[in-house]
């Protein structure tokens, strides 16, 4: 734990935080599940919240136990698929629905696995038991 602080400060509080400011656009954080959430370089705050479990930058917060990296970037790589709660989610006509390749499928084509489905408001992960 006091590894990933002590690297988080250097990281975003020290010189090279400027330095990247000139090369690279954005921050992205990489989650265990494999989401990605870039924050523009140059909207980072000058303090960043760090406690325990949580880190907070910007107007993103991160479980730190979730973190599997992060580093600088030239382009946003933010994926925008959220992982949902049971009844969080409600399939409405505009459904769309992906396997992890990226082909489209129709619901009797799905069996078990992973899917994304892209509504007109939101993109989710869902698995099929």
């Amino acid at each position: 734990m006091k590894k990933i602080a002590l690297l988080l400060m250097t990281l975003v509080g020290g010189g090279l935080a400027v330095q990247a400011e000139d090369t690279y656009t954005y921050l992205t954080f990489e989650t265990t599940d494999g989401s990605k959430t870039s924050v523009d370089v140059s909207s980072l705050p000058v303090t960043i919240n760090l406690d325990n479990s949580t880190l907070a930058i910007g107007n993103e917060t991160f479980a730190l136990a979730d973190l599997s990296k992060m580093y600088f970037s030239t382009q946003s790589e933010t994926t925008g698929i959220e992982t949902i709660d049971n009844g969080q989610w409600t399939m409405d006509n505009s459904a769309e629905f992906y396997d992890l390749q990226g082909h489209k499928v129709t619901k009797a084509q799905m069996k078990k696995g992973v899917y994304i489905v892209k509504t007109n408001s939101k993109t989710y992960k869902i698995v099929v038991k």
